[in-house]
């Protein structure tokens, strides 16, 4: 059984700030998605190019991954409670949007390379859902990444070097191809809000 510390109070200080920086610099959605968004806000630009390496090993480019609707999360698997729960509620939004026709890719970046191997992000994504694709890579590729996703984390390996926190945001974003990043999930979306979001934007295209 995984052995999972607490998330420190500052991951919250983290999502705060960053929750209203989204607000500012999310890409404002295209005439056609307006009726969708969640999050009316403009200017600035979210998502980005990126290579990563997925469960099995191989690397990936962010045209890869985003070949239809995409739901995005950066966490960490030794996450105790935060990570675990946003995910599942991505997973469950998957099923509900599949079983109305909508076939939409869930992804878990990993911001603790050190520890997230392929072969353990392999565990805990087809324990999430079969077809949820775990990333990561070199400390250099994560951050990368993270930076075109304007997301923000911070590791405290220097406090315990195996049961140590990753301090991280907590959005869910949703990419489509050809349009980047369209909207961002909340912590407080249910898996019906996130399945509704997403299906209005599907249906949209």
């Amino acid at each position: 059984m995984r052995k999972f510390v607490a998330i420190s109070a500052a991951a919250i200080v983290t999502l705060g700030i960053g929750g209203t920086y989204l607000w500012t610099v999310i890409n404002e959605p295209a005439r056609q998605f307006e009726a969708c968004s969640g999050s009316q806000v403009a200017g600035g630009a979210i998502g980005g190019p990126f290579t990563l390496v997925d469960e099995t090993g191989a690397t990936v480019t962010d045209t890869d991954l985003i070949s239809g609707p995409t739901l995005i999360y950066f966490g960490y698997t030794f996450c105790p409670d935060v990570c675990p729960t946003d995910v599942s509620r991505n997973a469950i939004a998957t099923e509900i949007l599949e079983e109305q026709g909508h076939i939409v890719s869930p992804v878990f970046i990993s911001v603790d390379p050190k520890r997230d191997t392929p072969e353990r992000l392999a565990e805990f994504t087809d324990f999430m859902h079969p077809r949820m694709v775990g990333l990561s890579g070199s400390p250099e590729q994560v951050a990368a990444a993270a930076k075109e996703y304007r997301t923000v984390y911070t590791i405290h390996d220097d406090e315990d070097p195996e049961f140590y926190l990753v301090d991280h945001m907590t959005f869910t974003y949703l990419a489509l191809p050809e349009f980047g990043v369209v909207d961002f999930f909340r912590r407080d979306a249910t898996p019906e809000n996130v399945a509704a979001r997403t299906s209005c934007f599907i249906n949209a295209l």
